[in-house]
């Protein structure tokens, strides 16, 4: 008897031991998340300097689930003017924190861009984006389990234990704005003390809002592992401290008078010179330096050394581009490398057709890129006229776009019908509007991403790429078919690969080494 109580106890102490030390990461999560309590936390947008916005997080516990509300809103230099930008989510969790609902609406100068959705299950999420005034196109995503919006990163990291430095965390994600289902690794990177502002009062002498009374806030820094997501600093209850943002923009936490009636009185006093707003302007702000002078003459070939980055996961190789170490070359395309083996039509001098099924991607209609819309399809016959050669086809669209589109910095997501309709746009607005008609036409069309040198500098920049008898770089923006050399190519694809670009900000130092 005595031993079967020993053993009993012993069996009961492991149970005990079992659910409380090795319980799933869901499971301890949704436990941690019946201990939050309402709150709304906000944060001062600076950059360079001067306060440029406001933004917001409130959470709010409702008897069937959570609710959580981001608001960001900040006046942004832009090309030597001023753009205000908005973005604003509301995101609906059960009481175990598992994605039931949201709504994204993004506002700028451009065209605003809406994505509403929800979750079916554990098994896909539905949604429908739409930007100006398209019709809502709807979508469905394959997922794995219970999903988080990525603003609800920090929050996930400090809810069920305090952060520890040295450890990463992959958290299941969709990101709305990239239509994208992925897991984020987060790393605990550091430990710090912060000085916050608790409370404010107002300064007569110097006409706005200062600190009343501050405390010490014990903050860990969080990073993504591989460049993309949240980076800053979060407290032990996953509430953001300081974040950093692409273009040198940095959020702190602050009363809200400090916040949004600060911003508010500098924004009635600021009289930037054009000067002070050029420095300030988030495209210079993203600049690399070229080391060197080359003129903007089509470059036929071009070498340099990329230094400061990871090289891993970019498409800096294949076609016109050899990667050796840190040494990128690039060749632009030769006359004999413009020569289709094919023909649209199947028939004449070039030959045989293409073959669709290995260039089905390259050739199918997405939610931003609508090459099947019919208002796409008659433009692109009505360029092609009764030409079936692809490059003289591609040659055509290249002109067309180039001739027909205002070049002007937007800020908005691109989509194909919206250029159509306002024939306004940068590189980006340019690049989707010639993917859509080349792949209407029949031509497999990508898009490219990375930087071009303009100026003494490499910029950001987008372009196409089409098959002919292997992938050709053209440039709508600059009016070159094909591109000459000084496009470096990082990125392949749309939305969700372009992000790889933010990890180049302020990290990439590039040296010309050859150019002719």
């Amino acid at each position: 008897m005595a031993a079967a109580i020993v053993v009993a106890w012993i069996a009961g102490v492991a149970l005990l031991v079992r659910r409380e030390f090795f319980l799933g990461s869901a499971a301890r999560l949704a436990g941690a998340a019946l201990r939050l309590s309402p709150g709304a936390s906000y944060f001062a947008v600076w950059q360079g300097g001067n306060q440029i916005g406001f933004a917001s997080n409130t959470l709010d516990t409702l008897t069937t689930g959570i609710e959580v509300v981001d608001w960001f809103v900040a006046d942004l230099p832009v090309a030597g003017s001023t753009q205000r930008a908005s973005a604003r989510s509301v995101i609906h969790l059960s009481r175990a924190l598992a994605l039931q609902s949201f709504d994204v609406q993004v506002e700028t100068q451009g065209t605003p861009l809406h994505v509403g959705g929800r979750t079916d299950g554990d098994s896909a999420v539905v949604f429908a984006l739409s930007t100006g005034t398209t019709k809502p196109d709807s979508q469905r995503v394959a997922v794995r389990g219970p999903i988080l919006l990525p603003t609800l990163v920090p929050l996930v990291i400090a809810l069920g234990e305090t952060p520890q430095v040295g450890k990463t965390y992959r958290i299941p994600t969709f990101d709305p704005q990239a239509m994208l289902s992925r897991d984020l690794a987060m790393a605990v990177r550091a430990e710090s003390l912060f000085t916050t502002v608790d409370s404010a009062r107002y300064d007569q002498g110097r006409a706005e809002w200062v600190a009343a009374h501050s405390d010490t806030t014990r903050a860990w820094r969080v990073e993504p592992v591989n460049g993309n997501g949240f980076t800053g600093w979060i407290d032990s209850d996953g509430r953001v401290v300081e974040s950093t943002q692409p273009g040198g923009i940095t959020l702190r936490r602050a009363p809200y008078q400090i916040a949004f009636e600060n911003w508010r009185i500098a924004r009635d006093r600021r009289a930037v010179t054009a000067a002070g707003a050029r420095a300030n302007d988030i495209i210079e702000r993203s600049a690399i330096s070229a080391g060197a002078s080359m003129g903007r003459a089509r470059l036929a070939a071009l070498t340099v050394r990329l230094r400061g980055v990871a090289l891993d996961g970019y498409d800096l190789a294949g076609g016109r581009q050899q990667l050796r170490g840190d040494e990128l070359r690039i060749a632009r395309e030769t006359p004999e490398a413009l020569v289709a083996t094919w023909s649209l039509s199947g028939g004449g001098a070039l030959g045989r057709t293409l073959d669709r099924a290995r260039f089905r991607q390259e050739l199918a209609a997405e939610p931003l890129l609508q090459s099947s819309d019919e208002r796409i399809v008659s433009l692109a016959v009505r360029i092609a006229g009764n030409d079936r050669d692809p490059r003289v086809v591609a040659e055509k669209l290249t002109r067309w776009v180039y001739d027909s589109l205002t070049k002007a910095v937007t800020l908005s997501v691109p989509n194909a019908l919206d250029v159509l309709r306002t024939r306004t746009g940068d590189c980006n607005e340019h690049t989707q509007l010639y993917v859509a008609l080349a792949r209407a036409a029949g031509i497999p069309a990508r898009i490219a991403t990375g930087l071009a040198y303009v100026g003494g500098k490499f910029y950001y920049h987008a372009w196409p790429e089409i098959w002919l008898s292997d992938w050709v770089a053209v440039d709508p923006t600059f009016g070159q078919f094909p591109a000459d050399a000084s496009h470096l190519r990082f990125v392949v694809g749309g939305l969700a690969r372009q992000t790889q670009l933010l990890r180049l900000i302020g990290a990439l130092h590039i040296d010309v080494t050859a150019a002719r």
